[in-house]
């Protein structure tokens, strides 16, 4: 597997390697890889003649300091597990190699996309992951890039852009990769107490029992019934839950609204705050 950490290092490579005709699947990841992340740098490499991925915990789509100070950083056993996942090309670059001193983010109109759920909890937040995203693209120049549709809200963003930023890009969204007991598989699940991962699961057996529900009762008793069921979970605390159009995004208050819905949740422990969601 090649490393990179400088931009120009990784662009100059890829472009021979498209020079050459070969068509490359972009991985972007923030590091503390999972299983989820291998199966993204697996079907790149499936679909495309070179995997490419890159490890860069961005500081412009953080809200909390605390949140990157804390996120976990193991470059180490990362590389290890891409070489193993078939990856051909790592770019690891540094945040100075990615941003100018006070470099502002992106200045791209996201529209509804960014007002509701994570967008509306986390302000700013978008604006980060389109920045840093775009940068990548533009020195991947990958074929197709891979996403996990556990971050639904993310990949719905970062296609909008591409679409206007990147059109010859294709963006894939890959389904969630769960734990045995169903809780998606996430970075921050290493910083869970014993206790909280124990208890985690419950956010995903309440999204599938709404799920059975769906058309019997209405639109907010069941959003009711599973912010009530987790809330009971100490020290679990829903931040959000959602029943959205899964294209626009935005909630819906009667199951007529669509024929295409999605549950979103945002769940705070102790010590981190989970996603998740599922089709409807």
């Amino acid at each position: 597997m090649h490393l990179f950490t400088t931009k120009s290092e990784a662009a100059h490579f890829n472009l021979e390697l498209l020079k050459q005709g070969k068509t490359i699947g972009f991985v972007p990841t923030m590091g503390a890889l999972h299983e989820g992340h291998l199966e993204l740098v697996k079907r790149a490499k499936s679909e495309n003649d070179v995997a490419v991925a890159s490890i860069f915990v961005n500081p412009t789509q953080f809200n909390n300091p605390e949140d990157l100070k804390k996120y976990p950083r193991m470059p180490e056993k990362d590389m290890a597990m891409l070489t193993v996942a078939g990856c051909d090309v790592l770019f690891m670059p540094a945040v100075e190699e990615m941003y100018e001193p006070n470099e502002k983010t992106l200045d791209f109109d996201l529209g509804a996309l960014e007002s509701v759920m994570e967008g509306a909890f986390r302000p700013g937040h978008f604006k980060g992951v389109i920045t840093v995203v775009d940068k990548l693209f533009n020195i991947v120049n990958p074929s197709c890039a891979y996403f996990g549709e556990k971050d639904f809200q993310q990949l719905a963003v970062i296609r909008f852009m591409a679409q206007r930023l990147h059109p010859q890009l294709n963006i894939i969204g890959c389904p969630t990769i769960r734990e045995t007991d169903g809780l998606a598989m996430s970075s921050r699940n290493l910083r869970l107490t014993a206790l909280e991962r124990e208890n985690a699961p419950i956010i995903y057996k309440c999204m599938m029992e709404a799920r059975k529900w769906k058309g019997v009762y209405s639109v907010n008793s069941i959003k009711d019934q599973v912010i009530s069921q987790i809330n009971k979970t100490q020290p679990f605390k829903v931040e959000y839950f959602e029943i959205v159009d899964a294209l626009t995004l935005q909630p819906i208050n009667d199951w007529a609204d669509t024929t295409n819905s999605r549950a979103c949740i945002a769940v705070n422990t102790s010590t981190v705050r989970l996603i998740d969601n599922i089709a409807f």
